[in-house]
């Protein structure tokens, strides 16, 4: 039976409440004590004492006192709530839900604990039952527009665009007078409404309602936007293309813009005649327009996208516009056009006009336009689609020579470097840049980036360090860890790996999925604070991102990293030391003991520093503000390198990649490798059909082809009846009456001008045949005579023959660095 408290100890038990609230945690506890000293088993107090002492970091002790305060109360919902909103500090958020609902069917009518399952609900995507909780609190309290609002949502979320609709207008029908036109909250609940109309494909009520309710809106580009969008879709030409020109009007440097007024012209799109008509009608109103002159240059061509693209780039260089070849490069997937335009900047070196205009410069130099030329013929001769590095450097020399503290020349003479696969001249030009200009972070980090390419890692955090803060405990890599800083942490990662690194690489890569996680618990606080504001078309651009967030390239690259790491290390376990690198000379060791020593030290003195700013008095009135960060109990990631189930670990990676990027063959090829050697066949089956159906020719689905039929065969014997027939049934990448070697062979034959699909077919013959051994190895080195064979295929074969661990190595980096003499990856290793 849970203990009654009398009229002064239900008032201390107010004042604990408060002391939560105000974040006045020890006054809290000592209130609690009060209470609790003569009822000791009172559920409410020890629920809310736990609540206070989770807010302070004793979470064990925190659900220990609640399981407590539950069975001295069951029946109570203060301390069911309190059980949920602990369940939710710790992001169990299925539990938190159960521990809501329990509170709930105790105390229905508690708003606090409706609004907090409520948001859990959209939090986990539940809008089943976050309909039926807005419900309820609409019932409740039907006089806030949030409620209104909120169960609108709620309907649009699970795809009831009319009773959505509805619901917004069942609102305003209870106005008894119109909101003012100045009211932010009420401009966007129509705006939000029109979409809803829109999104049900009533285009002519969306108008309607867009030049009524819409007139006055606060948000008048999207009014606009829209009004011209429903009049194309409701085949009104003549008012559609008034409206597109009003938005050029507008914004003259708006692509879709040109696009839309084009079509509702009714324009065809091999009418380049009229099309550059439009565009020149405006380039010649409005003169400082780049849209107008650059967009014809897509879909002209001959002499017509000659005489254009002549004046285009003339202008441009004039004016010294270090984007000029940035902004033309898209052009270069045609053959003519990317002949043309490196012509014509010759053409306008050669003319003279370079040394006779009279625009002003960058800096101002007097070198005219011949600067910018020369930049933008490096940047050509730099760019894949058509490279030559000696004349990439020849021409960008030049341009240094005319402006030598050009820090995008010196920038892009870093960029060739890289291509020439010297990471360290590379990082040195990329470094001399930034000292060019020492305020700008955008040079800051390239180089600091380049850095890590090189695998310069100490130097990498200082110059990152530049524009970190300085006070914050832990230094330039807690700060950006704090900023979330997930390039960084990539390129670190990866710079580990080449390294050995295995400890610190994985560190960086786990804390990059962290990250994300923090980014999906993000969302939390906008469910409530977007309806108290009222930015409803934000927050479900928000939601509908944050179901797709780990679809993001930033994610995919640490996955992929870290996924090929765990498998490093259940192929071939290493002997973990303090960072669990594989080398295990002494020299090596003891590096890594120092290392080791290094991090705990400044784990500990971040610790103390933090634990310090807490206790200054008069810093701060809340005692919650300064808390201590947690300690890092791993700082070098030795215990994440001393996994023992590596495989496991990189499903962690795996899942969200192949939910969220099916299309990407690299997350296929990856999800075949993990499920292969957990012999989950008909798992790997799918990951391969999946990549065969995105690049059926691809040199990995061509190996994992063969290697599936090897492993299948070999545990058929094991397998379910069940999976062999499935297997049987899906797995039609081999022709039946083919032999594997013959299969292999004809590969290889159709494909011997690849570098890359030719080491792929040879590296399945050696695991066909293991016993011919030095022919692959000839026929591996004879890759670098194909005329085709680029810098990226000559490394792949490298690492081919290293993992072979063949004596052909040094006779390989030989020939490649005849090949390509910069690159340093070719260097033998004792130079």
């Amino acid at each position: 039976m849970p203990q009654l408290l009398s009229a002064k100890e239900q008032s201390l038990f107010r004042t604990v409440v408060r002391n939560y609230e105000d974040k006045q945690y020890k006054k809290g506890i000592k209130a609690a004590d009060q209470i609790l000293k003569k009822n000791p088993k009172h559920g409410d107090t020890l629920a809310m004492k736990a609540l206070i002492m989770n807010s302070q970091g004793k979470t064990d002790e925190a659900f220990a006192l609640a399981k407590v305060a539950l069975q001295c109360d069951m029946k109570s919902h203060v301390c069911w709530h309190v059980y949920g909103l602990l369940y939710r500090a710790v992001k169990n958020f299925e539990e938190a839900i159960k521990a809501y609902k329990f509170a709930l069917r105790l105390e229905p009518d508690s708003q606090q604990i409706q609004r907090d399952l409520a948001l859990l609900q959209v939090q986990m995507r539940d809008y089943q039952g976050y309909l039926v909780s807005r419900k309820a609190m609409l019932t409740a309290r039907s006089g806030m527009r949030q409620n209104w609002t909120a169960l609108a949502v709620a309907h649009h979320l699970i795809g009831d665009f009319a009773e959505a609709e509805g619901v917004l207008t069942t609102y305003e029908e209870t106005l008894k007078n119109p909101p003012a036109k100045t009211d932010f909250e009420n401009s966007e609940a129509v705006m939000y409404k029109n979409t809803l109309i829109a999104e049900q494909g009533n285009y002519q009520k969306a108008l309607d309602h867009l030049e009524s309710a819409g007139k006055h809106n606060l948000d008048r580009l999207a009014v606009l936007e829209l009004r011209a969008t429903y009049l194309a879709k409701l085949g009104r030409k003549d008012q559609a293309e008034k409206a597109y020109r009003a938005l050029i009007d507008r914004n003259s440097e708006h692509k879709e813009y040109y696009d839309d007024l084009i079509e509702v012209m009714g324009i065809a799109s091999t009418d380049h005649k009229a099309m550059k008509a439009i565009y020149d009608e405006y380039a010649e109103k409005y003169p400082r327009c780049d849209a107008a002159r650059r967009l014809p240059l897509n879909f002209l061509e001959g002499d017509e996208f000659r005489d254009v693209a002549e004046k285009y780039i003339h202008r441009m260089l004039d004016k010294g516009v270090p984007s000029t070849f940035a902004n033309l490069k898209h052009l270069y997937a045609s053959s003519s056009k990317k002949e043309t335009l490196p012509a014509l900047v010759r053409q306008y070196i050669d003319s003279g006009k370079s040394e006779a205009n009279e625009e002003p410069k960058r800096h101002g130099d007097t070198s005219k336009g011949a600067s910018a030329a020369y930049y933008f013929l490096a940047q050509h001769y730099s760019y894949h689609l058509s490279r030559d590095l000696d004349k990439a450097m020849e021409y960008i020399d030049k341009a240094i020579e005319l402006e030598p503290e050009s820090v995008d020349f010196y920038m892009t003479k870093a960029r060739i470097w890289k291509h020439y696969g010297n990471t360290q001249k590379a990082s040195e030009t990329m470094e001399h840049a930034r000292t060019l200009d020492t305020r700008d972070r955008h040079i800051n980090t390239k180089t600091a980036k380049y850095q890590l390419r090189n695998n310069e890692t100490e130097a990498a955090i200082k110059t990152m360090g530049l524009f970190t803060r300085a006070e914050t405990p832990g230094g330039p890599l807690a700060d950006l860890h704090d900023m979330q800083c997930v390039w960084y942490l990539t390129e670190d990662g990866q710079s580990h790996v080449r390294q050995g690194h295995i400890g610190l690489a994985l560190k960086r890569f786990t804390a990059i999925y962290n990250i994300f996680d923090v980014w999906q618990e993000d969302q939390f606080d906008f469910h409530s604070f977007s309806l108290r504001k009222g930015q409803i078309r934000a927050y479900i651009d928000m939601i509908k991102w944050e179901d797709r967030l780990r679809e993001h390239p930033f994610y995919s690259r640490a996955a992929l990293s870290a996924i090929e790491v765990y498998l490093k290390m259940h192929d071939k376990p290493i002997t973990n030391g303090a960072n669990g690198t594989a080398d295990v000379n002494g020299e090596d060791a003891a590096e890594r003991k120092r290392a080791a020593k290094k991090a705990r030290k400044e784990a500990q003195k971040a610790e103390r520093e933090a634990l310090a700013k807490k206790n200054e008095p008069n810093k701060s009135t809340k005692e919650g503000d300064n808390d201590p960060k947690k300690k890092d109990d791993d700082p070098d990631g030795a215990k994440l390198a001393a996994t023992t189930e590596p495989i496991n670990d990189a499903m962690k990676f795996l899942t969200p990649l192949l939910q969220f990027s099916p299309k990407s063959i690299d997350a296929q090829l990856a999800g075949f490798e993990v499920y292969i050697r957990r012999k989950k066949y008909i798992l790997a089956l799918r990951c391969l059909l999946a990549a065969a159906g995105l690049d059926r020719e691809h040199s990995k689905v061509h190996q994992q082809i063969i290697r599936f039929k090897l492993a299948v065969d070999k545990d058929l014997e094991t397998l379910a009846p069940q999976v062999a027939e499935v297997i049987k049934s899906e797995f039609n990448l081999l022709p039946a009456s083919v032999s594997l070697t013959q299969y292999n062979d004809e590969y290889l034959s159709k494909n011997k001008d690849c570098a890359r699909r030719t080491l792929a077919a040879l590296s399945a013959r050696k695991l066909l045949s293991p016993e011919s051994s030095p022919n692959f190895e000839k026929d591996a080195m004879a890759t670098l005579k194909l005329p085709g064979t680029t810098f990226e295929e000559a490394k792949e074969g490298l690492e081919l023959l290293l993992s072979w661990n063949s004596g052909q190595v040094d006779a390989f980096r030989s020939s490649a660095a005849e090949k390509w003499p910069k690159a340093t990856i070719f260097a033998s290793p004792s130079a």
